[in-house]
């Protein structure tokens, strides 16, 4: 019996361990313009969902669930879905740990660029606010057909969606 409580202790700090370690996962950071475009143009051939996001943001996490049936059910047609968190950089690991509870299966990201104003225009014109959620679709050849600024209705992103398969 005193082997196995030996062998229990460390097996239960590495497992508390480990699981700090996920909790406090990176996210890959886009900079700027030119490296948001390289994330888009990674997943060229799909139609792509871009999200940007908040913790802080209440239509952004009340969306996500949405946003991964949405991306369970078309994913198999081509769906490509990216998060990008507008988070300040103190608080990725918060980020990160919402992007794994709500299940998302996508790859998520942290905004962290010089001049938030700039990289806003420079992904939509008519995003010059930056208010979140913000939702960019792209067709298969990665040019954006659409953007979506505010809390939109799920119903409204899969009918523009569909017009891309």
């Amino acid at each position: 019996m005193k082997a196995l409580l030996r062998f229990s202790l460390p097996y239960s700090f590495l497992s508390v361990m480990a699981a700090a370690i996920l909790s406090a996962q990176k996210l890959p950071i886009v900079a700027d313009d030119a490296g948001y475009q390289k994330v888009v143009a990674a997943h060229k051939g799909k139609v792509v969902l871009v999200e940007f996001w908040a913790t802080w943001c209440v239509p952004c996490r009340e969306e996500m669930p949405e946003l991964v049936k949405l991306e369970s059910k078309l994913r198999a047609r081509g769906l490509d879905v990216i998060m990008i968190s507008v988070d300040d950089p103190g608080d990725e690991a918060r980020a990160a740990k919402v992007l794994k509870d709500t299940t998302m299966p996508v790859p998520g990201f942290l905004r962290n660029v010089p001049d938030d104003d700039k990289f806003c225009v420079s992904v939509d014109p008519g995003w010059a606010s930056g208010a979140v959620p913000a939702i960019f679709l792209y067709n298969r050849s990665g040019r954006k057909v659409r953007s979506f600024i505010g809390a939109t209705p799920m119903k409204t992103v899969e009918a523009a969606l569909e017009k891309l398969f």
